[in-house]
């Protein structure tokens, strides 16, 4: 069968953040130096040569993107400067584009412009959405009580909602990834057994991120860990600890310690990158996408307003309160629905389930392979 190649693939993926990939000529620093770089995924390399002939299909397929944690050990090692690390990056966000229906990815990675004017759009329409509930029905002077300006009930059902929906998207997207990767691809067959076998590597991959402990600077691995448990630990607070959480002006020590704590880890870590990116002294850092600029703010905004909104309703100002909290919730809802499922935050999902499908293309090869050497000894 033919293979149709797509001549302008790396001027596209510059677009999302690909540096001068023409400069690799293939010497292998870059796979060598990697710790995760084994067969059958051999990385960056045989992205970086895939991408040079524009084999657009193979790259759509390909796990290898979503297997590297982007440490820059390949791009500090590469004598032609080729920016290995910032490719399998670019890929990422490429991917991404690819696997979402919407096609909102793909416009939030073209147009800074357009993923700006989409933030603020939903960030005015929450705003005022929140405002005109608020005065309807309650009085904004208040914050808890019979005429509580956003009573807890109503905000938790909203928040319902919108996970719902954020959750549609997310697990549309992840179908078709697994489609992309796995689903289609007819030389691998994956039996259903091993996906249930297996199943426990999803939480793992999410939850501790262990393969980039394996890379050889520590820190980064730390911080992104800091990160993902701050976001989950307030995910899960806001989700089905609500009502204790929205209590008060009493500190509620049982659900509060915790979202206190999240809040300290989101702003420190957010802070740490945001100084990284303006710094630009690590070479992961060197180049930055426009979407990285825009998860970083709304999560830092989230974060702050987060805990001005705790310290606000704990004094006693229950008017700042209530007006803070539209403004939290003004950054919150396009970060979950704009940047979760479209833009970097997708990561959280994408990465741990390739994980997982790589793990359960590689059984499923070798198994394929073992086949193989029976069957001329069983004949």
């Amino acid at each position: 069968m033919a293979i149709r190649a797509n001549p302008k693939l790396i001027t596209e993926l510059e677009i999302y953040g690909a540096q001068d990939v023409s400069k690799c000529y293939h010497c292998g620093n870059c796979s060598a130096i990697c710790p995760f770089s084994k067969e059958p995924y051999i990385f960056p390399r045989r992205s970086m040569r895939s991408l040079q002939m524009g084999l657009e299909a193979k790259l759509e397929s390909d796990l290898e993107p979503w297997l590297c944690y982007y440490c820059g050990e390949c791009s500090a090692e590469c004598p032609r400067d080729a920016e290995p690390g910032e490719t399998m990056m670019s890929l990422r966000r490429w991917l991404t584009a690819r696997y979402d229906f919407t096609g909102i990815a793909r416009l939030f990675y073209l147009s800074a412009k357009a993923e700006i004017l989409a933030v603020i759009l939903v960030a005015l329409i929450t705003g005022a959405g929140f405002l005109l509930y608020g005065f309807s029905q309650g009085s904004i002077t208040q914050y808890n009580g019979p005429d509580a300006f956003l009573p807890a009930s109503s905000i938790h059902i909203f928040d319902w909602i919108l996970a719902a929906v954020l959750l549609a998207l997310l697990l549309t997207n992840c179908a078709r990834m697994w489609w992309f990767t796995v689903g289609r691809d007819t030389k691998v067959h994956v039996p259903l057994s091993a996906y249930i076998t297996k199943i426990y590597l999803l939480p793992m991959h999410f939850f501790t991120q262990m393969r980039y402990a394996r890379c050889e600077q520590k820190r980064p691995w730390v911080i992104h860990l800091v990160l993902m448990l701050s976001y989950v630990t307030m995910l899960v607070l806001i989700m089905f600890f609500l009502a204790p959480m929205w209590s008060g002006p009493a500190i509620d020590w049982r659900v509060h310690v915790f979202g206190l704590a999240a809040t300290a880890g989101l702003l420190v870590t957010t802070i740490v990158f945001l100084r990284k990116r303006l710094k630009k002294t690590e070479v992961q850092y060197q180049h930055s996408h426009e979407t990285d600029w825009m998860f970083l703010v709304l999560l830092i905004v989230v974060a702050a307003t987060g805990l001005m909104q705790f310290t606000l309703h704990r004094v006693g100002l229950e008017t700042a309160a209530n007006i803070n909290y539209v403004i939290h919730m003004m950054a919150v809802v396009p970060m979950l629905l704009l940047e979760v499922p479209f833009s970097k935050w997708s990561h959280m999902a994408y990465r741990p389930l390739a994980m997982y499908f790589a793990d359960l293309k590689t059984e499923a090869m070798v198994s394929k392979e073992r086949e193989a050497v029976r069957a001329p000894q069983a004949a």
